[in-house]
């Protein structure tokens, strides 16, 4: 359980990094290409952004679901969110509504046909965060996680990396090892495949009826 002082912690740390988010996340478009991709989007579908950012995901996802499809970007960060607000203005997208809130007190109104949670780890551990997607999407509705994990004892390198990683973008190391864990209790067994010498997980899963 994320408490509130970790998520105002949370908040401030992505207000110092809004400046260059975009950069710090560049090396890893290959897994939102991959994350995205797992989404398995139709023209017309309604998407949840949950943690959107920058709103970096959201040139790909526009070109899965077309001006008849809708994102919904949900953000805590509001320097985080200017920029993805600039980025919506910037390419005249109408088919965008961005949500400044943590994503347990946000008001979504629609239900979607997909969520996508790229590298939200302190979200993904949040039982209520993640309750409050489940309960906004669609039955069928499909649900990708990406981020980084721990990686086998012997891959000391690529976990120091994801040390390293965390300890600017996380406010705990908890489920480190199975960040998808809570997801997956409202789920089920979810299909988790890795990269980067297991350092960076992609887990998928369908919502049953």
């Amino acid at each position: 359980m994320v408490r509130a002082s970790d998520r105002q912690f949370a908040l401030e740390q992505y207000r110092k990094r809004a400046g260059a988010y975009d950069l710090e996340l560049a090396a890893f478009e290959p897994i939102r290409r991959m994350a995205i991709e797992r989404l398995q989007l139709t023209p017309g579908d309604t998407v949840l952004d949950v943690g959107c950012g920058t709103g970096l995901s959201f040139g790909l996802l526009q070109r899965a679901i077309g001006s008849g499809g809708h994102i919904v970007g949900i953000e805590q960060c509001p320097e985080m969110l200017d920029k993805a607000r600039a980025r919506v203005a910037e390419q005249g997208w109408a088919n965008v509504t961005l949500i400044n809130s943590p994503i347990q007190q946000a008001r979504i109104t629609r239900k979607a046909d997909a969520a996508i949670f790229h590298f939200t780890h302190d979200i993904l551990r949040d039982e209520q965060a993640v309750r409050k997607v489940m309960h906004s999407l669609k039955p069928g509705a499909r649900v990708v996680a990406a981020g980084l994990q721990w990686a086998a004892p012997w891959a000391w390198l690529t976990n120091t990396f994801v040390m390293a990683a965390a300890l600017h973008s996380v406010t705990s190391l908890e489920g480190r090892g199975q960040p998808w864990s809570v997801l997956s209790q409202h789920i089920g067994e979810m299909d988790v495949s890795t990269t980067l010498l297991g350092g960076v997980y992609i887990a998928s899963a369908v919502v049953g009826p």
